[in-house]
């Protein structure tokens, strides 16, 4: 009844032109209501500004104002869905299904711990209301409470067996189990607890510590960027200051050159037209010559030929200049000379500004740290790997201690661990420049080893200090 009558308001609070329920609802002049975005935009693709249902046309677009009833109501009807959607939330394939439902069983909310079963919102209400019931503990994922139950024994799991490290049934503490070290599970879990809050403000700590580390290299990142547009910006000025000097200078050796060829060009030219001129007197004496040899005039031959056979000294013309061809020799070789100089002092400095730079180089200063104060600059903080422990080495202090005892240590078993030997490996890798400090007490022995370095065999093959492993 209560789902026809939320269908029926469903019904009625429906915009009729988007076809779902109103959203900010206004009522027009003609008494039906519309979400307002969708009467706007109605309005706003016509002329005239009518009802989409009843067709009153209005002489002007009316003042739209939320109208708040419909709004609450269309809010309670949502609410109600939900509610509605949520109590009768039946089980599908893969969910856990209410195990006091009869017929088809609605989908499970809880489960309880105690009680071992799983239930819907409507058969939870008890564990709310019944005073014994409000003590069970209840969890959310009904799918985990197969966990606590022993596949063995399809029991209750409520106690934890310290020597094989697991939840067991009261009936396996009397089977396989019955001379193991056993405590409750709620006193183990109460003892790990405090193990993890202990764990928890060490991962605490070095979330800080990794934090400032973070920091630090950021800041790092930063004047390394600072640094480079630095670099950048006056290696650029340099260089063009540089190409600017190479043009300059190889616009004078184009000036001297062109200068010079200008030069001898003239003085060629001059010299070729005086020989020109030279050449043109002679053809006019030739003319002369033989028009004087064939008069028959005796007496005016004589008296002219005097006259016309001296000749001038003709204009002296220089051998092949070879000075001038020497100076454009010279000049080029002079260029190709400064040219070899500057490639052999690129050459030089060069390597100085490689970018080959390795990381070591960039990240770490000039120079062998001397004192403590620059070995602290590369500390790392070390921690032990009880995977590789041996079992005589007890670990404690957040696996930054490591003690020698007299008896084995219930490490579980592991490839990495050392079977022969006492001896333990960090847990960080160890890259670059690193630098750390031990405190001792008694003899203790400090390597640096490959991870790969053996774990059983003898001294020489996995001891550390005594093969090509370790040092």
């Amino acid at each position: 009844m209560a789902q026809q009558v939320i269908e029926l308001y469903r019904e009625k609070l429906r915009c009729s032109i988007c076809l779902q329920l109103l959203k900010d609802p206004v009522t027009i002049p003609c008494g039906h209501s519309y979400c307002m975005t969708c009467i706007e935009t109605c309005w706003n693709e016509k002329e005239t500004h009518s009802c989409p249902q009843c067709r009153q046309t209005f002489k002007s677009q009316p003042v739209l104002v939320k109208n708040i009833i419909l709004g609450e109501l269309v809010e309670d009807l949502k609410a109600g869905l939900t509610s509605a959607s949520s109590g009768h939330a039946y089980a599908g394939p893969g969910d856990m299904a209410c195990d006091f439902c009869s017929g088809r069983k609605r989908k499970a909310s809880k489960s309880c711990l105690v009680c071992m079963a799983s239930y819907c919102e409507q058969h939870l209400r008890p564990h709310y209301n019944i005073a014994p019931l409000k003590k069970h503990k209840l969890i959310n994922d009904a799918s985990k409470l197969q966990e606590n139950i022993c596949p063995r024994h399809d029991e209750v799991m409520k106690i934890f067996c310290r020597t094989d490290q697991q939840c067991i049934c009261f009936l396996c503490l009397m089977d396989e189990h019955k001379d193991h070290v056993t405590v409750s599970a709620a006193a183990e879990r109460a003892e790990k607890q405090k193990d993890l809050e202990t764990n928890r403000q060490n991962v605490q700590q070095r979330i800080q510590e990794r934090e400032k580390d973070v920091k630090v290299l950021q800041e790092e990142v930063e004047a390394i960027s600072l640094s480079t547009d630095k670099a950048l910006r006056q290696s650029a000025k340099m260089f063009k200051d540089l190409i600017s000097l190479i043009e300059k200078k190889s616009s004078e050796v184009k000036q001297k050159i062109r200068s010079k060829q200008k030069c001898e060009q003239n003085r060629v030219k001059e010299l070729q037209e005086k020989i020109e001129q030279e050449i043109r007197d002679l053809r006019r004496r030739d003319a002369e010559l033989q028009q004087l040899s064939l008069t028959e005039d005796h007496l005016h031959f004589l008296k002219n030929y005097s006259s016309l056979s001296h000749l001038s000294a003709s204009t002296n013309v220089p051998t092949y200049n070879n000075l001038t061809l020497q100076y454009f020799d010279d000049v080029t070789a002079s260029v190709s000379r400064t040219r070899d100089k500057v490639k052999a002092l690129l050459s030089d400095e060069w390597p100085k500004i490689s970018v080959g730079t390795t990381k070591a180089d960039i990240l770490l200063p000039q120079g062998e740290p001397k004192t403590r104060h620059d070995f602290l600059k590369h500390s790392c903080q070390i921690t032990l790997d009880p995977n590789t422990a041996h079992t005589l080495m007890s670990l404690s202090d957040s696996n930054r201690k490591v003690t020698l005892m007299s008896r084995n240590q219930s490490y579980p078993s592991h490839p990495d661990k050392f079977l022969e030997w006492w001896q333990v490996l960090s847990r960080e890798g160890l890259t670059g420049r690193c630098y750390w400090e031990v405190k001792c007490n008694g003899t203790v022995g400090v390597a640096v080893a490959y991870k790969d370095i053996g774990r059983r065999g003898t001294r020489e093959e996995c001891g550390f200090g005594l093969n090509d492993k370790s040092w």
